[in-house]
């Protein structure tokens, strides 16, 4: 059997040993210690300003990020519905109820007119979301500006879950610092890695500190432990920060090359045709630039007849031991959320998505033979 070939494993530097050795040596290997803090400060200044505050996970990020925002028992929060579940588990954590928007067909993210669909009407029965959740999704910016503004109309906090997309812009600003509330994640299979771990990007400093404190069992300052309210055990390791710091030297150089493969993946298969058509892949938007963090192709035709063709290649890359994975099933259609009765605005285009959408292997590491690879096997499974 070949070498796997994984969707989008991590890729190192080179340097992030020299980091966690000093960790090691320092002692500093618990949720505390220098790398944490060199860490944050060395994410706020990439970004651009802010206030950073390293934490265990992406959706820690976000529970964070909405319980700051005020969400809590009974409130509503627009969410997207094209996403992956951590982006909407947050909002149940806080006792709130979860309203999903399809995507826009040209963006793959919040549909901005739906969204407003949503707000008039839910307002109009006396429950106006407290919070709409942007989602970055696949490294693409969502379509900020009209939902700023819906968000400022109905009084609702806008949270960015940019966990996806580090490095991507929208209108020349980074994802993830256009509201008060950003959130990353440094899972393995992200841009980078800090070998699990996440972050929360806050505008004011205020916000980051009551994240920190919140993030560490909402310790009061004392010299006991002293609790006016309750918190989590959400604090980084220094160990994973100092892996984090190694991974920041080569940020631009990774999206670059996510980047790159995607155009790559383009030209191979752009002759590819099917009797509905050529392959599509996820368009990018004008107002900014994607990271593409997972190269995503679209197969042609009515969606069960895609669907078809999408299950014939992706078990024929498993058959070759390469792994690519179906895009994101809608919330609506997920059982948990379907059993709950959750409500959704559209979702014909998230559904087609899904029906029709692959994601293929684009570590940045992937070499030349490794792509023949991918696309022979995608060519023979479609006889093109």
């Amino acid at each position: 059997m070949a070498e796997r070939i994984f969707l989008s494993p991590p890729h190192m530097s080179g340097t992030e040993q020299s980091y966690v050795a000093e960790a090691f040596a320092s002692n500093y290997i618990a949720p505390a210690g220098p790398h944490i803090t060199a860490l944050e400060s060395r994410f706020s200044n990439w970004l651009g300003g802010g206030h950073c505050t390293a934490l265990s996970s992406g959706t820690a990020a976000l529970h964070l990020a909405l319980r700051l925002s005020g969400v809590g028992q009974g409130d509503t929060v627009l969410c997207s519905d094209l996403t992956f579940i951590a982006s909407v588990t947050p909002v149940l954590f806080l006792g709130a109820e979860p309203v999903f928007v399809d995507a826009d067909r040209d963006t793959w993210n919040m549909n901005p007119d739906l969204a407003a669909e949503a707000m008039a009407e839910l307002a109009a029965q006396g429950r106006a979301p407290k919070a709409v959740m942007a989602v970055h999704l696949y490294g693409q910016s969502a379509d900020m500006d009209p939902l700023a503004a819906l968000c400022a109309e109905h009084d609702s906090e806008l949270v960015e879950d940019a966990a996806e997309s580090l490095g991507a812009t929208y209108k020349d600003k980074p994802t993830g610092t256009m509201t008060r509330f950003g959130a990353f994640s440094f899972n393995g299979n992200k841009i980078i890695t800090a070998a699990g771990g996440g972050l929360l990007w806050c505008r004011d400093k205020a916000d980051a500190d009551e994240a920190r404190r919140l993030a560490t069992q909402a310790r009061d300052d004392a010299p006991h432990y002293e609790h006016s309210t309750w918190g989590y055990n959400y604090r980084m390791s220094n160990v994973q920060a100092a892996i984090g710091l190694g991974q920041m030297e080569v940020l631009e150089a990774r999206v670059a090359r996510k980047r790159a493969i995607e155009a790559e993946y383009r030209r191979r298969l752009a002759d590819v045709a099917t009797p509905h058509g050529g392959l599509e892949f996820m368009p990018e938007a004008p107002y900014g630039r994607s990271n593409r963090w997972l190269t995503c192709v679209l197969f042609p035709g009515p969606p069960d007849e895609a669907e078809a063709v999408r299950e014939r290649v992706r078990l024929a890359l498993e058959d070759a031991n390469i792994e690519s994975r179906p895009l994101w099933k809608p919330m609506h259609m997920q059982p948990v959320f379907r059993d709950m009765g959750s409500l959704c605005f559209g979702g014909a285009v998230g559904e087609d998505l899904f029906a029709r959408g692959l994601c293929l292997p684009c570590g940045t590491a992937l070499d030349e033979a490794s792509m023949d690879r991918v696309c022979g096997t995608l060519r023979k499974a479609m006889g093109a």
